[in-house]
């Protein structure tokens, strides 16, 4: 309940007092309401910090000054609050994470219901950040508003991505065979895998081809070993090669076709074939999702079967597990949540579901035939009175066939603003897929979560990952 102070309330002396800490979201809330772009005020886009120091974002000295319109408009005098003017002088500066305390204070009630106030900010230990003088006209009224009806806003800050590589901090860096880097996309998704420490390069392809194209796009490509081959083909047999005698940890796709890579990496004589069938398993980062959320398969296998679809199912709970979910939620897509004889996908899951209650699947919760709203949606499946532990909190999708996992995984990035990484696994090493299309953090995402699953899968922490 918010009340409100009238003009003949008010007496000399009233004094009201908020506190806040200032965050990275409200520096990018306030710069889409600003127009202001001073990479100064954005966090992450300081620029090249003097070694061995981070650089600290700075908020917006007006970002300051608009804290003190919340006192007055909430709490003195309240709703009803109109300015007439304001004045400010600025003494320090506020980083994230400080705790601000705003304070106004009644100097003199003046005619026409014009109250004037000062208005103090302090920051860090008591100093003085900000002072100054507001002129407000005070409601004539008394209100009381119950509530907030605002809507709420959502910053889109790839939450799960950082928490990926967070949890890789402390891990060597993943040898890392990256096959064609020929073209600016593909090697500097490396080099900037690199630089943060989470693969070391082996750039594989046409030497005289990785150098101009790091001249080209302005890249250093510093120490990374480049090993010189004559086209594609040779460098994915290259590469196949050199994981399958462990002198490699991770594929990397590069320039070159994603059937090229595969090919090379199921040839018999690399050994890096498994009993598994090789899958591809998108991890999304969805802007209001609680959580990250797996797609498999909407890249590689075009109409698995059963048995194909266990071991895409087992190879996403793998490397679920890996990125840190204790017991993953499964959930195997269909049109429909009950069992259709006239629709195939309904019959694999629910015996999918059936194997997995029988520990022919292990280590996650197995549901389905799920429909994508009972899936994703814990009212929408108590509305189709679905009882399960899946429904509604899947960490996993499983889709019906490749058209399904495609449509889904386009629409999650173009319509919900999702950003996917994307790996292959199944073989004894991670393959990371990474696309043109994809940016700087779906890139690190991608070489993370293959980082992640390699440091469980050597360290024998994952009891299915090299069968």
């Amino acid at each position: 309940m918010r009340e409100n102070k009238t003009y003949d309330e008010l007496q000399v002396g009233d004094e009201a007092t908020i506190k806040r800490v200032c965050t990275g979201n409200d520096l990018y809330v306030f710069a889409h309401a600003s127009g202001n772009l001073n990479p100064l005020h954005l966090p992450g886009n300081q620029g090249e910090a003097p070694k061995g120091s981070e650089p600290e974002t700075v908020a917006p000295s007006m970002w300051v000054g608009a804290l003190v319109s919340a006192v007055l408009g909430n709490v003195l005098p309240g709703p009803g609050t109109l300015y007439r003017a304001q004045s400010f002088r600025f003494l320090d500066r506020v980083h994230v994470g400080d705790e601000l305390k705003i304070t106004v204070k009644v100097l003199e009630k003046l005619g026409g219901n014009s109250v004037k106030l000062s208005t103090v900010v302090t920051g860090r230990g008591g100093d003085l950040v900000a002072d100054g003088e507001a002129d407000v006209y005070a409601p004539t009224q008394k209100v009381q508003i119950e509530g907030e009806d605002v809507p709420e806003l959502e910053v889109r800050r790839y939450r799960h991505f950082k928490t990926l590589l967070d949890a890789c901090d402390g891990l060597p860096p993943l040898r890392t065979a990256v096959v064609v880097p020929e073209e600016p996309a593909a090697l500097g998704g490396a080099l900037l895998a690199a630089q943060h420490g989470l693969i070391a390069p082996l750039l594989i392809g046409q030497e005289a081809a990785i150098r101009q194209t790091a001249r080209t796009a302005g890249l250093d490509l510093g120490d990374a070993e480049i090993r010189d081959v004559v086209d594609a083909e040779a460098a994915a047999e290259l590469a196949a090669s050199l994981a399958g005698r462990g002198e490699v940890q991770a594929l990397m796709k590069g320039a070159l076709h994603t059937d090229e890579l595969l090919r090379a990496a199921l040839a018999r004589a690399h050994g890096l074939r498994t009993e598994r069938r090789l899958s591809h398993i998108f991890a999304f980062d969805v802007p209001g999702l609680d959580r990250l959320l797996m797609v498999t398969d909407a890249a590689i296998n075009i109409a698995p079967g059963l048995e194909e679809k266990v071991d895409i199912v087992q190879n996403a709970i793998d490397l679920a597990v890996a990125l840190g979910v204790e017991k993953p939620h499964v959930g195997i897509l269909s049109a429909v949540e009950t069992v259709n004889p006239k629709i195939p996908s309904t019959l694999d899951a629910a015996i999918i579901s059936k194997m997995a209650e029988r520990g022919q699947i292990r280590g996650g919760l197995v549901d389905g035939p799920l429909a994508m709203d009972n899936a994703m949606d814990l009212g929408a499946a108590r509305t189709k009175g679905i009882t399960s532990l899946v429904a509604g909190r899947a960490d996993v999708l499983v889709v019906p066939n490749l058209e399904a996992g495609n449509l889904l995984a386009k629409q999650l990035v173009f319509v919900a603003q999702a950003h996917g990484a994307g790996l292959v696994m199944g073989a004894k090493v991670p393959i990371i897929l990474t696309s043109r299309a994809d940016d700087e953090q779906a890139r690190l995402a991608s070489c993370a979560i293959a980082a992640l699953y390699q440091a469980k899968a050597g360290g024998g922490m994952l009891a299915d990952a090299a069968e």
